[in-house]
């Protein structure tokens, strides 16, 4: 008798989710089709305007899934959520304007790049503040692995996150006493006019939009590449599924956990210069912002997936540039995190589910 109670007790409470369930997908449905209702009615009346949108979100969610796959990287691997990695991003975009302002070293060594430098002094000048940016902050990265969070791989997990933080408070410091606490503006190297000018008027895209996006896929396919087909990349496919197991085939893991935590560094330094040459500006705390978008996305996308981190990134750059545009730059922050919200109500593991990063993939 009392199974049969229990039985009915279960079936009833099973019932009741369903339906809560079913509520809380119809309320998701229906905001979901009035904010696609209310894109359509803008694309039809300025499609223009719509598109310039369109390609301008694109563009800033290159740079965040940039800096999302730093996060995802180092989740993939040993299960970290690196805190400090918005930070580096930060610290990646103060060494690029050192580069080209000719103070790089502090020795003088280099002449500042200017908007009046000719074309080829200003080519050079970019890729000299990109690469000195990636390593700096891939050495950086490896540095705090290898200080901060190596000697607590065993630890509880509570203290290896406490640990993150603290190095994000203290990166963050490091660039309040390097640079103060006041904006800097990088050179303004790359051309505000339409670089679709010469097809139409309609659409606005800039030149540097149209350069985020040209370093952004070559720094994408690389990485996916260097994962799937190097011998080192499948090693850290390796060690993402059993540390212990990759071990004993001779893999070495700290190495492997270190070049993980390079490559993020390089991400955050590419991805800090793109984000000071397309915006004009740096400031100490700015990797606190984007690194939460940046975190935002790669657990929208699927946190440990790095195809989720950059579709992730990609939606982040839509919605913020759609809400700018056709509700208000107050509310960009809130849409955003509604969407975030909304799709862990829903599907708790990410778009693409939380697979190993070094797997690439979707699905679960």
């Amino acid at each position: 008798m009392a199974t049969t109670q229990e039985a009915k007790s279960k079936g009833k409470l099973l019932l009741d989710s369903v339906r809560y369930l079913n509520w809380q997908s119809l309320l998701a449905a229906a905001i979901i089709a009035a904010l696609l209702v209310v894109l359509l009615v803008q694309a039809v009346r300025d499609p223009g305007q719509f598109v310039s949108q369109l390609l301008v979100g694109i563009t800033n969610g290159a740079i965040i899934a940039l800096i999302a796959l730093g996060y995802t990287l180092v989740y993939g691997i040993v299960e970290l959520i690196n805190f400090a990695h918005g930070d580096n991003f930060m610290i990646g975009s103060f060494v690029g304007v050192t580069v080209l302002s000719g103070a790089f070293l502090g020795l003088g060594l280099f002449a500042p790049v200017t908007a009046n430098s000719g074309t080829g002094l200003k080519i050079v000048g970019v890729l000299l503040a990109l690469f000195v940016a990636m390593g700096a902050c891939g050495l950086l990265n490896v540095a705090i692995e290898r200080v901060a969070y190596k000697p607590l791989r065993n630890a509880p997990r509570l203290a290896v996150l406490i640990t993150a933080i603290g190095m994000s408070f203290i990166l963050q410091n490091v660039g309040l006493v390097w640079k103060g606490s006041s904006q800097i503006s990088f050179p303004s190297l790359i051309s505000d006019g339409n670089a679709l000018a010469a097809f139409t008027d309609a659409v606005s895209y800039r030149w540097k939009d149209l350069f985020v996006v040209l370093v952004t896929i070559p720094l994408l396919l690389s990485l996916s590449y260097f994962i799937r087909s190097t011998r080192q990349g499948k090693a850290m496919r390796a060690v993402a599924q059993d540390k212990e197991a990759a071990a004993m085939m001779g893999i070495n893991v700290n190495r492997t956990i270190s070049v993980t935590f390079l490559l993020g560094g390089i991400l955050a330094g590419a991805s800090g210069v793109m984000f000071g040459l397309f915006n004009g500006t740096t400031v100490f705390d700015l990797g606190f912002r984007q690194g939460l978008f940046a975190f935002t996305a790669a657990v929208l996308g699927g946190i440990g997936n790095l195809t989720g981190a950059v579709v992730g990134g990609i939606l982040i750059g839509v919605i913020g540039s759609m809400t700018d545009q056709y509700i208000g730059v107050r509310w960009t922050d809130v849409a955003i995190f509604t969407v975030l919200i909304l799709v862990l109500v829903f599907r708790p593991r990410g778009l693409l589910g939380d697979r190993s990063a070094v797997q690439g993939g979707g699905g679960e």
